[in-house]
C-alpha cells in the first residue's frame, strides 16, 4: 500500500498486523502517520525480526523509532541477497530518518522538464499535470526527487530557477561559478549544446543509464581524435559519475526496463502489485487496491488498472503479466503510442521472469492480507463505538475543529470518516468571516450553520456521528445549531482534553438534555477501541484545520506586504507577483529587475524595493 493511502489512516495494532506477515526473507518499511518512510529494514524472516519490534526492552533508538510507528509495508524477496539490495535502493530513494541515525533529512512528487522552453528547467513538481513537458516519476518520498535534482545538477548542469529569474539575470548565478550551471541565462552555451544535456538528463531519468554511458564515451572518443581533449575530459568526469550511480547488483535474468504486474482478489479484496525493474535493477514493489464491481474478470480489471496507471507515467518496454487484459492489441497500440517506443504484454512460462511474476503475486497477497488485518482493526473500533453509543448503525463520523492565531484568519475543518477509513475527497474547510476574533463559539457555529444549513436545502449527507473538538460550550452550540436547522438524526459528542492534554484522558461530553441539565462527562478506557478511533478522528481534524490556517496566514502576509507599498494597486500587485513567480522571486528582484515589468517606472521600482527590503518607502527616509 503506497503512503497516502486509505488504510495508513487506521491506527496500528502490532498484534493483528504480525499475524499476515511472511516468514520469507524480504525487506520492510515503517511509515509515521504523515505517510513518511521512517526505516527501512531487511530480513532473513520478515516475521520474526518484525515481532521483536514489539516485545522486551529496545534501545532508546528502538523505542523512538516504534512509538511513531503508524504503517508498516513488507516487501518478500527471492533471497536474502536480494532483500539487501532492495534495502539498499529504498534506503538511498527514501532516506529515511531512523537509517542515518536520527538526521532528519505527502498526490507524489516528480520532477519536471520544460521541454517546450530554449533552455528548459528541471524543478521539483507536485500536483496537478497540466504545464507542457515531460514528467518523471512519481517518486514515492519528496527526499527523493531532491537528492535527484542535485545529483542531476551536478552530472548534467541543466539549470533549475524559475523562469521569472531565469529571465532577469544580467550576470552568471552562483550555481555557474560552482560548475553546476552552463550559465544559459546569459547565453554562455548555445541551444543545441544545452538541448543535448537536457536529452541526457531525460535519457537518465528513463532508466537508460547503460545506453547513455555508451553515448557518452563515443563522444568522449570523437573529442579526444578531434584534439578537444578539455571537452573530452567533462564526457569523462560524466561518464564516471553516472557508473558511480549506477554501480547496484543487477537482478539475474530480468535485464532492461520492465514492469511485473501481479493481479490477486483476497475475501472479495482486489489488489495490483507491480514490482519495478530499471536497468535491471529491482527499485521496489507497489502494491494498489482499485475497487471493482462484483464479479468483474480479471481480464477486465487488468485492463482498466494498465490504461489508468500507465496515464501517470510511461510504460517500459516490457510488461510481465500473470493474465492479458482485455483487448490486449489494442491495450499495447495505446501504451506504445504514450510512451514512444514499442511495449510488449508477456506472459513468462518458465525463468527468471517467472520467478519474479510468482513473486511479485505473493507480495500483492501480503499487502491485501495487511489491508483486510487493518479493516478488521477499524471494523472492530466502529463496532466499539456503536456500542457505546447504543447506535445500530455508524456509517459516517463528521469531526469539526476551529484553528486561528490569536483570533485572527479563523478557520474551521471538517473531516470524514467511515468504515474504510478517511474519506478525504469530502473534507471541508470553512474560512470564518464577521466574528469577535478569537470567539471559538462563534466560529463553531458559523461553520455547522454553513455545513448544515446546506444539507437541509439540498437534501445533502448527513452524518451518524459528529465530533466537536470541545467542552460544553462547543457542544452546546453544535446543539443549538442542529436544532435550529431541524436536524434530529445526528449523535453529537465532544471530545475535551484532559487537564494535562495526553492522549487517553479525552473527556466525552453529550448535549444538554431536555430538562437543560448538562449533559454527562464520559472518560473511556485509554485502550477502549471506542476511544481509539475518536482520537484518530479528532487528531485528523486538528491537522487539518492547522494546514489550513496555515495557507490562509501565508497568503494574507503576501497579500499585505504588497499592499502597503505606495503607488502599487490591485493589477500591479498581480503583474508583479505573476512576472517573478510569487512573493519570493520578487524579494529577490533588483531595481532594474523592477523595472521591466510593464507599468513600474524606475522611481516605483526603487519604492518597491525599498519597502520589500526596509520596510519603508524610499520618500519615507
Amino acid at each position: 500500500m503506497p503512503p497516502g493511502d486509505d488504510a495508513q489512516q487506521v491506527p496500528f495494532e502490532p498484534s493483528t498486523f504480525l499475524k499476515s506477515v511472511t516468514e520469507r526473507p524480504g525487506v520492510y518499511r515503517m511509515f509515521n502517520a504523515d505517510g513518511t518512510v521512517i526505516y527501512v529494514g531487511k530480513a532473513r524472516n520478515l516475521k520474526a525480526r518484525l515481532s521483536s519490534y514489539f516485545r522486551g526492552r529496545q534501545s532508546i533508538k528502538t523505542e523512538a523509532l516504534v512509538r511513531q510507528i503508524a504503517h508498516i509495508e513488507t516487501t518478500a524477496t527471492q533471497s536474502e541477497s536480494e532483500a539487501l539490495l532492495l534495502e539498499s535502493n529504498l534506503i538511498k530513494a527514501h532516506r529515511p530518518r531512523y537509517n542515518i541515525l536520527l538526521r532528519d533529512d505527502k498526490s507524489f512528487p516528480w520532477i519536471y522538464v520544460s521541454t517546450n522552453d530554449t533552455y528548459p528547467r528541471l524543478a521539483y513538481h507536485r500536483g496537478a499535470r497540466k504545464r507542457a513537458g515531460r514528467y518523471f516519476g512519481p517518486y514515492t518520498a519528496p527526499s527523493a526527487v531532491r537528492e535527484t535534482l542535485v545529483l542531476l545538477e551536478k552530472v548534467f548542469k541543466v539549470r533549475q530557477c524559475e523562469d521569472s529569474v531565469f529571465r532577469n539575470r544580467s550576470r552568471p548565478c552562483l550555481q555557474y561559478q560552482i560548475g553546476r550551471c552552463k550559465a544559459p541565462c546569459v547565453g554562455y552555451v548555445s541551444p543545441t549544446e544545452y538541448r543535448q544535456d537536457v536529452d541526457d538528463t531525460m535519457a537518465f531519468l528513463s532508466g537508460r543509464s547503460q545506453s547513455l554511458v555508451a553515448s557518452l564515451v563515443t563522444r568522449m572518443e570523437q573529442a579526444a581524435e578531434a584534439l578537444d581533449f578539455e571537452r573530452a575530459a567533462q564526457w569523462r568526469d560524466q561518464i564516471a559519475q553516472l557508473r558511480a550511480v549506477s554501480q547496484q547488483q543487477t537482478v539475474t535474468g530480468v535485464s532492461g526496463d520492465a514492469d511485473v504486474i501481479a493481479l490477486e482478489c483476497v475475501s472479495n479484496l482486489t489488489v495490483v502489485a507491480v514490482s519495478t525493474i530499471r536497468d535491471g535493477r529491482h527499485l521496489g514493489t507497489r502494491s494498489f487496491f482499485p475497487a471493482v464491481p462484483a464479479d468483474t474478470e480479471p481480464a477486465e480489471i487488468l485492463a482498466g488498472f494498465l490504461s489508468q496507471y500507465y496515464t501517470e507515467r510511461e510504460a517500459p518496454a516490457r510488461l510481465l503479466l500473470g493474465v492479458l487484459p482485455q483487448e490486449p492489441e489494442f491495450i499495447t497500440e495505446v501504451l506504445s503510442a504514450a510512451a514512444g517506443h514499442r511495449v510488449e504484454l508477456i506472459l513468462p512460462q518458465r525463468g527468471k521472469a517467472r520467478e519474479w511474476l510468482a513473486q511479485t503475486a505473493e507480495n500483492a497477497r501480503l499487502a491485501a492480507n495487511e489491508r483486510l488485518a487493518s479493516r478488521l482493526g477499524l471494523d472492530a473500533r466502529f463496532a466499539a463505538l456503536r456500542q457505546w453509543t447504543g447506535l445500530e448503525r455508524i456509517e459516517r463520523i463528521e469531526c469539526f475543529d476551529i484553528s486561528h492565531t490569536q483570533g485572527e484568519l479563523t478557520v474551521a475543518s471538517c473531516v470524514v470518516f467511515g468504515p474504510e477509513g478517511a474519506q478525504k475527497d469530502q473534507y471541508r474547510r470553512y474560512s470564518i468571516e464577521g466574528i469577535t476574533p478569537g470567539d471559538d463559539y462563534a466560529a463553531m457555529a458559523q461553520a455547522l450553520t454553513r455545513r448544515f444549513g446546506r444539507a437541509m436545502r439540498e437534501g445533502g449527507i448527513l452524518p451518524d456521528v459528529l465530533l466537536i473538538d470541545g467542552g460544553h460550550g462547543q457542544v452546546a452550540q453544535a446543539q443549538a445549531v442542529l436544532t435550529a436547522q431541524g436536524v434530529t438524526s445526528v449523535y453529537i459528542l465532544g471530545v475535551a482534553k484532559g487537564v494535562e492534554r495526553r492522549a487517553g484522558e479525552e473527556r466525552l461530553i453529550r448535549p444538554r438534555d431536555e430538562s437543560g441539565e448538562a449533559g454527562a462527562e464520559v472518560r473511556l478506557d485509554p485502550h477502549d477501541p471506542a476511544l481509539h478511533l475518536i482520537q484518530q478522528v479528532r487528531d485528523e481534524a486538528h491537522r487539518f484545520a492547522i494546514t489550513g490556517h496555515r495557507a490562509r496566514r501565508q497568503k494574507a502576509r503576501t497579500q499585505s506586504d504588497l499592499e502597503k507599498i505606495p503607488g502599487v494597486g490591485a493589477k500591479r500587485r498581480q503583474a508583479l507577483l505573476k512576472h517573478f513567480g510569487g512573493i519570493r522571486g520578487l524579494r529577490q528582484a533588483s531595481v532594474a529587475e523592477l523595472g521591466t515589468v510593464p507599468g513600474i517606472s524606475e522611481g516605483l521600482a526603487e519604492e518597491i524595493h525599498a519597502w520589500l527590503h526596509e520596510g519603508a518607502s524610499v520618500s519615507a527616509r
